[in-house]
């Protein structure tokens, strides 16, 4: 029922006071909690350490208030001096921090004593913030975490001094390797309260999508931003022109496809931002993303908060050890309970989880916040949490599902600290892909899918084999490169300190079989995404049609498609274009036609479109070779040492997800990527916030053109404002 207008004038006179009310009973409480949370690390301190001690309990609650006040101090110092000495330098200048804060207190407290020296004061105060760490992840689990807790306070503190941005913004939040039937599952469980909480109060709308083919970030993202997923054939691949192996998530390749497939008018090209990605979106400022990792970083106030509030890297730091611990306990539990299928869960893994999982997600946190807060047109983030986890865990299994738990206490976050402030935002979450579980093909076989090529080839060489678990280093990677550039001390002790691991100005950790070097004269390249293989007769160039491979190597193709371990094998035909062979029958992907048994049929209704569509990308395999698919779990046999994957098809790898605000039709659920890029654009121009070609200038770098109203055509390629910066 509508109320009368007066009714809605006083309640618009009201709703200042209200909410003025509300910010300042939420920030006593903040206070409150935050100053017995610090009494409490105190009094922990005092008890378990022989060298602090105090004449009673005054003195220990008057140490807790001067430290409040002498640390509040120190932010608001660290904060003033942050884009003098950068990133790094905040954070070694926060950790330092600590100990003077901590020395000072205690020696203005004439009632507390310390027993020792400087090494007394160091271990006082590494234990003090130790503690205070643990208690406030105590504190906040459950609810927020208390970094999202604190930077919302550091909004509603200055929420009257933000200038409302004059149209409603968009926030995209991708929840890296979320399938849908997994969504859905976790939402009816009710396990994700607050996006559950939206679907079911009927704000938001849940569509599933076919990603297609290869089911991988670099692919959908190269959609969803750019329009441009035809570019991206796998994870890794090799290229005969060249003879390199291209990984998407290595800055140079990265950098070098976004030339390929960006027309400059990607979805964030109007004023948005990019912040975790693998591309860019053609985003004016773009932060951590692999393809503009060799380029100068954007300056943000979000590093700065990060780095220098006291619940940010310092507490990031002590938390990113309880995570390698909880990783240790959960990997021995697997063990212990014999758990099948499952995978070894050691070396970089723990250190990735715990980079991803801590430090990562509150740092998107506090990047996403600045841009919310600056009124950012769109904004699409990348949090990849739960594909790290489940890579190693398996797609459902409790460390897994945990995850998403997290990562839905920071939607609920982020939609509060919306609600603070004075515009508004769309929030609409998606993933880009799904994952399939399953024992591995070397598990399941004993052997390698090298190893079985090299068995049924005439070669003199080995095959090469492109392998690895390289996919968790790429966020690592783009932030220590970001780092290495800025022009400040901490840019110079990391390019110091990463010297050797640096090609190119790009710091690139991380196992080095996923790159293998290509000689000119090697015969057989193996790359391998998931449970999807590409195969390359490196030493022939072009496309190897099936007829030739049959007189090159008679066994091969015949070999892997009755391998039990192997589902079926795309190879282009002379007579009739690209065919799936499996062990009992073949397809045509372009006529329908079936000869025995169709070795698709159990991939699903959108197996042979997404294989057609696959096989006519630039610079596929040979070869393309997808693995077994398990009649009743779905399993599949992964071709890399991981227990849930994708980049193939099979399982629930293939279907991701859109959450999507109601008011939004979607008529049918979107087929590919590109089509997800359509429905963003078209919400966009929606809010206002997409420029048409006649709002285009020659100082925008663009010239009016039907062609740029909704992004890239297939086919179509015009003058994109990042090449000459990627090329320079």
């Amino acid at each position: 029922m509508a109320k009368p207008p007066e009714q809605v004038s006083g309640d618009r006179r009201r709703l200042p006071i209200q909410l003025s009310l509300r910010r300042t009973t939420v920030g006593l409480q903040a206070l409150l909690y935050g100053g017995l949370a610090s009494l409490v690390s105190l009094v922990i301190t005092f008890w378990t350490l022989p060298q602090i001690s105090s004449d009673g309990t005054v003195p220990v609650l008057r140490l807790a208030v001067l430290l409040a006040v002498i640390g509040l101090l120190m932010r608001w110092l660290l904060a003033a001096i942050a884009l003098l000495i950068g990133s790094i330098g905040v954070l070694v200048g926060g950790l330092l921090s600590q100990f003077g804060v901590v020395y000072l207190g205690i020696t203005l407290d004439p009632g507390v004593n310390l027993h020792g020296g400087v090494e007394a004061v160091w271990l006082v105060s590494i234990v003090m913030s130790s503690v205070s760490a643990f208690v406030g992840w105590v504190a906040y689990a459950g609810s927020d975490d208390a970094y999202a807790a604190e930077v919302m306070r550091g909004v509603r503190r200055k929420a009257r001094r933000i200038q409302p941005a004059p149209k409603t913004g968009m926030l995209i939040i991708q929840l890296d390797g979320l399938s849908a039937p997994l969504l859905n599952w976790m939402v009816l469980s009710g396990n994700l309260p607050h996006l559950g909480g939206w679907i079911r109060d009927g704000s938001h709308s849940l569509v599933g999508w076919h990603t297609g083919v290869p089911a991988t970030t670099p692919a959908s993202q190269a959609g969803i931003l750019h329009g441009g997923s035809g570019q991206i054939p796998a994870f890794r691949w090799y290229e005969k022109e060249t003879g390199r192996v291209m990984v998407t998530n290595r800055g140079r390749d990265a950098a070098e496809l976004e030339k390929r497939m960006s027309d400059g008018r990607g979805l964030l090209a109007d004023g948005g931002v990019s912040i975790s990605n693998n591309w860019s979106g053609d985003a004016p400022n773009s932060m951590l993303v692999f393809s503009r990792a060799a380029l100068p970083p954007t300056r943000s106030r979000g590093y700065v908060r990060f780095f220098s509030s006291p619940q940010g890297a310092a507490r990031g730091l002590v938390l990113c050890v309880a995570e390698m611990v909880k990783e240790l306990h959960q990997a021995r539990r697997q063990r212990r309970r014999k758990l099948v299928p499952r995978v070894k869960r050691g070396g970089s893994y723990i250190f990735l989880r715990a980079v991803s999982n801590v430090l990562l997600r509150d740092l998107n946190v506090s990047l996403i916040t600045d841009e919310l807060v600056n009124g950012t047109p769109v904004i699409y983030c990348d949090f990849v949490d739960y594909d790290e986890v489940a890579h190693h865990a398996g797609p459902t299994r409790p460390e897994s599902l945990q995850t998403l738990e997290g990562l839905d206490r920071v939607l609920g976050a982020l939609k509060r600290i919306i609600e603070i402030l004075p515009h508004s935002y769309e929030i609409v979450v998606l993933s880009d892909h799904g994952q399939s579980q399953g024992s591995t093909f070397l598990q399941r076989y004993g052997r390698t899918l090298p190893q079985v090529v090299d068995d049924l080839v005439d070669t003199t060489k080995e095959p090469v084999a492109a392998v690895g678990k390289s996919e968790g280093w790429g966020p690592v990677n783009a932030f220590l490169t970001e780092l290495s550039l800025r022009r400040s001390v901490a840019g110079a002790v990391t390019r110091k300190t990463f010297h050797g691991k640096a090609s190119r100005g790009e710091v690139e950790l991380g196992p080095a079989d996923c790159d293998p070097p290509v000689a000119a004269d090697e015969q057989m390249v193996v790359t391998s995404s998931g449970n999807l293989a590409l195969i390359y007769l490196a030493t022939t160039p072009g496309r190897v049609p099936l007829e030739e491979i049959e007189l090159l190597h008679p066994r091969l193709i015949p070999g892997l498609a009755t391998h039990p371990g192997i589902g079926f094998v795309v190879v282009d035909s002379l007579a009739e274009g690209p065919v799936a062979i499996g062990r009992a029958g073949v397809r045509v992907l372009r006529t329908g036609r079936i000869e025995g048994i169709d070795p698709l049929a159990e991939y699903g209704a959108q197996a042979a479109a997404s294989m057609l569509r696959h096989a006519e990308m630039p610079n596929n395999g040979d070869i393309v070779v997808i693995s077994r698919l398990d009649e009743y779990t779905h399993e599949v046999a992964a071709f890399e040492e991981l227990v849930g994957c994708h980049g193939g098809i099979g399982g629930w790898q293939t279907e991701a997800v859109l959450v999507h605000p109601r008011r939004w039709i979607v008529d049918e659920p979107p087929v590919g990527s590109d089509a997800v890029h359509e429905l963003l654009i078209g919400w966009l121009d929606q809010l206002g916030q997409r420029r048409h070609p006649a709002e285009l200038t020659q100082a925008d770098g663009h010239f009016p053109d039907s062609r740029l109203t909704t992004g890239r055509r297939a086919g179509e390629r015009v003058p994109s404002p990042s090449d000459a910066s990627v090329e320079a």
